[in-house]
């Protein structure tokens, strides 16, 4: 991609740039919603990135053209304090602002980009190109943060930039991926704790249900509310809990007359995936990839009930992963609300089964859904060209 890129780049603002970088997209494998409660969570990079070129030019005025479609934004560097609504240059100009609150001083830049990381689906297509952004920023301007630091950067896009109080999963994930392995990260000591490798013989196959999601416009917020309401309930019960990822199950049972039925089924749902999580890790070292799978489906299946972030499209293709032959678990992944569901699938059936899926979610709905057999890929990357 980034040869390609560089080449359109050249053409169009007629020198070469001086930096490249990309970024993957990510797949929350299990841990839906529990990264804005310090809790765990399993997820991969994939290998559908988002690239980044850019280079210094005098002035304020910036200029990104995205070569997918020939639009461009431009900007002054002097007028960017607040988001505009509906500007897809809004995440370069919230790691703008997120980099000058930590003292870097960002000078005017032309760019292009480029991503095959699909937009809206779940697979955080906003933490890809922010992060790449930031990536090829870093080249330019000569900025040196920790690779936690450029996940707080990323975060801040979203939190203060657009108003979204989303958690760091999607920027640890594309920053910190392994190839074909699952990171396991944990959102209190904002680390990666270590890396599971998916066993070989087994693909994810992402099926998007082309019901776009759009956490800034969804009820995000409002579950997160839910879940700091719980918590504030169930910590001034347990005097040793901080937050929703200290409560056992058995805890949470215990405490359920306290609790409003929204809070507690809230809660239920985080306390489940942080739980989830763990024995996902003890069920992948035995080698009992039925088990993990069998997490994925009860993961979904605590997303419909307890935190409601389902829609009937994603429920549907999580009734088709249990009677087409090849998957042995399936979820919806990310916010939810929409966008796409994962299917853990043997990797030489992988194909057959994401198109007798899709095949059959066309005549129930009449959405041509779309599918990807996706690679567990390495995170995001950046170089200087001169």
């Amino acid at each position: 991609m980034n040869e390609q890129l560089i080449k359109e780049f050249t053409a169009r603002f007629g020198a070469a740039p001086e930096a490249v970088s990309q970024a993957p997209g990510r797949l929350e494998i299990l841990g839906n919603h529990t990264d804005y409660n310090q809790g765990f969570v399993l997820s991969c990079a994939v290998g559908l990135n988002t690239a980044f070129a850019a280079r210094r030019i005098q002035g304020s005025v910036c200029t990104i053209r995205d070569f997918r479609d020939g639009s461009e934004k431009k900007f002054d560097l002097n007028n960017i304090d607040e988001a505009v609504r509906g500007d897809w240059s809004n995440y370069v100009k919230g790691m703008i602002t997120a980099l000058r609150r930590r003292g870097f001083t960002i000078g005017a830049f032309e760019a292009g980009m480029r991503s095959t990381v699909p937009l809206s689906a779940g697979m955080s297509s906003s933490a890809a190109f922010e992060t790449a952004a930031g990536f090829a920023l870093r080249e330019l301007f000569d900025i040196r943060l920790t690779p936690e630091e450029w996940a707080l950067a990323g975060q801040e896009v979203e939190n203060i930039y657009l108003g979204l109080k989303t958690g760091l999963l999607d920027q640890f994930s594309s920053i910190f991926g392994k190839k074909d392995a699952i990171i396991l990260s944990d959102f209190r000591k904002i680390a990666v704790l270590r890396t599971v490798q998916l066993p070989a013989g087994y693909a994810v196959a992402v099926i998007n249900s082309m019901k776009k999601h759009n956490l800034v416009d969804s009820e995000y917020n409002t579950r997160r509310a839910d879940c700091e309401n719980a918590a504030e309930i169930l910590c001034g019960i347990y005097s040793d809990a901080k937050t929703l990822r200290d409560i056992s199950l058995d805890q949470l049972v215990n405490a359920k007359p306290a609790l409003g039925e929204r809070e507690y089924r809230r809660a239920l749902h985080v306390v489940g995936e942080c739980t989830r999580v763990h024995l996902a890790v003890e069920r992948l070292e035995k080698g009992d990839v039925e088990g993990f799978g069998q997490l994925w489906f009860d993961s979904h299946e605590s997303s419909r009930v307890n935190f409601e972030n389902s829609t009937p499209e994603l429920d549907y293709l999580i009734e088709l992963a249990k009677s087409i032959p090849g998957a042995l678990g399936a979820r919806l992944s990310g916010g939810g609300f929409g966008g796409i569901t994962i299917h853990l699938v043997r990797k030489d059936q992988a194909e057959e089964y994401a198109r007798k899926v899709c095949a059959a979610y066309k005549l129930r709905t009449g959405i041509d859904a779309e599918y990807y057999i996706c690679e567990l890929g390495d995170g995001a990357c950046s170089e200087k060209l001169n």
